[in-house]
């Protein structure tokens, strides 16, 4: 079984969403968008040849509908498919993960002709999303594709990683120069976090990569313990979804506060078909 967490470029049009979903096919287990950061995140897990069957068509539904140069949004992207990570849930292994995003990375750079970068385990040694990000088209040229990015379409990053859990806080009374301080207090063995500002009010994005080493809670506290009045969390947002056993890890009387939930897990998603 594996998972394949696929970050759009586009969150505020609902019913191109619709259609997104449709083509994720019975793979798809959830959808959580945002407007403000004109994004949206695609969960979608099954069996590797069924997951790469959904995987691909939604791919494909997204090259056909969207325009890298019309879009807005408060989030770091490369493209319109932005990031593409596959993940290998039990019984399946790391191994398997790696062969699917190689696979993938070489049907996309062969059918949509865009420039693809790869991250997570590579023959020379380990590379990391943020290196991409902030590589890319500069010191670091495509691993597949073309070398320059397309207009419309831009690159796709796709990667084979851990379980990760992408977790916000957004927070009130707070200024965005004093949310980027936040976020680079928190970077740092099992967090990656970005100040960003959401509308009126600002938002730390997180990923939690290492949940031995940062759970929400840990986080919250220490966030909540570097605000002064009027500063203060307005609420935790779990963006796609968690394994069950960071529940277990948590207070289950601080799920609410941490927006965590049962409904949430990807075992809950997985058993209702």
């Amino acid at each position: 079984m594996f998972e394949c967490v696929i970050n759009v470029s586009e969150g505020r049009d609902l019913a191109v969403l619709d259609t997104f979903s449709r083509a994720a096919g019975a793979s798809l287990r959830d959808r959580h968008h945002d407007a403000f950061h004109n994004r949206s995140v695609f969960t979608l897990i099954n069996n590797g040849p069924d997951l790469v069957a959904d995987v691909r068509a939604l791919i494909d539904a997204v090259m056909s509908r969207l325009d890298l140069s019309r879009h807005q949004g408060v989030h770091p992207r490369l493209g319109v498919v932005d990031v593409v990570p596959f993940v290998a849930l039990a019984p399946d292994t790391p191994e398997g993960a790696v062969r699917l995003r190689d696979e993938t990375a070489q049907w996309v750079a062969r059918t949509h002709g865009v420039p693809v970068f790869l991250y997570g385990p590579l023959p020379h040694g380990e590379r990391t999303l943020p290196d991409v990000r902030a590589r890319a088209f500069g010191d670091l040229e495509p691993d597949l594709g073309p070398a320059h990015a397309d207009a419309r379409r831009g690159a796709v990053v796709l990667g084979a990683r851990p379980v990760l859990v992408a977790w916000n806080l957004w927070l009130t009374g707070v200024t965005l120069e004093q949310a980027r301080a936040i976020a680079r207090a928190l970077r740092g063995p099992g967090v990656r976090a970005l100040g960003l500002a959401v509308g009126d009010r600002v938002q730390v994005s997180c990923n939690l990569v290492d949940l031995e080493r940062a759970r929400p809670s840990d986080v919250y506290d220490r966030v909540a313990a570097s605000l002064t009045p009027p500063g203060r969390i307005e609420r935790a947002e779990l963006v796609g979804l968690a394994p069950r056993s960071l529940l277990a890890r948590e207070d289950s009387r601080r799920w609410a506060q941490l927006g965590l939930s049962e409904d949430a897990t990807i075992e809950s998603r997985l058993a209702r078909r």
